[in-house]
């Protein structure tokens, strides 16, 4: 068993379990209490587990990992997939881009090399990244302002992105489940994110791998609801003939 397939293990024993100790992951996987500490540190890092004292917990299913830290976690890999994704996005594009910061690196990325898109958005730090590009026309959606990450979300948020019809949605999410549920913390986000799927002829969906098997308690919609996935990893085998029966495509950034 290599160190990709005992992280998944390990995951999957705690989600099942609910709790696991150093001493028994070292006993089931018959490896030394310090690689099982340095397992439990890069699953806690990913956003996979809640690391406590002696072991690993579940990560809570209700509130999500602070937006500094979070701007920091798997941020190479993110960069990378803001990379791909942002050269499936053809020059004089309108697009939506939502709240998360895998959207504000493929704000970073659309900088560089995309021409007169028209960007429409809830999310303060994706406007403030591309405010400065002078052929951008940057849109930003009316509603609350969450003070915690600068996203926009309400009735005044739904309403304002049912007026319009883009060629493309850009998405995050905080978590997807084996059977393909798009989840995430906040019922109010999750409503802004699902008129920005049913406004969008094509929505692109970024998520790098630490996504897969987290557990957040709002479902948003299904993966099986999107044009096109971008991530860093193959995503785990019920997920992929889900997205092959729905024509899905799968792009992963190596």
């Amino acid at each position: 068993m290599n160190q990709q397939q005992r992280h998944e293990a390990i995951v999957e024993l705690v989600r099942r379990e609910g709790y696991a100790s150093i001493e028994q992951l070292t006993d089931h996987f018959s490896v030394t209490p310090q690689t099982i500490r340095r397992d439990l540190n890069a699953l806690a890092s990913d956003g996979l587990l809640r690391r406590v004292h002696g072991g690993a917990g579940l990560e809570s299913s209700t509130v999500n990992t602070a937006y500094a830290t979070r701007k920091t976690l798997n941020l190479e890999a993110k960069r990378r997939i803001a990379a791909l994704l942002a050269s499936k996005i053809p020059d004089s594009s309108s697009l939506f881009i939502n709240i998360g910061t895998s959207n504000e690196v493929i704000a970073e990325a659309l900088l560089e090399h995309h021409r007169e898109l028209e960007v429409i958005t809830n999310n303060l730090n994706v406007a403030a990244i591309l405010q400065h590009k002078e052929d951008f026309n940057v849109i930003i959606a009316g509603g609350q302002v969450r003070s915690r990450d600068g996203g926009i979300i309400g009735e005044a948020t739904i309403d304002f992105i049912n007026q319009f019809k883009v060629d493309y949605g850009i998405i995050g999410i905080s978590g997807i489940d084996e059977d393909g549920s798009l989840l995430e913390f906040d019922y109010q986000e999750v409503r802004v994110a699902q008129a920005i799927i049913q406004n969008s002829r094509q929505v692109y969906l970024a998520a790098d791998h630490s996504k897969f098997r987290r557990n957040p308690s709002v479902r948003q919609g299904n993966i099986t609801q999107i044009h096109a996935l971008f991530t860093d990893r193959r995503p785990p085998q019920s997920i992929c003939q889900l997205m092959e029966s729905h024509d899905v495509a799968l792009h992963i950034a190596d």
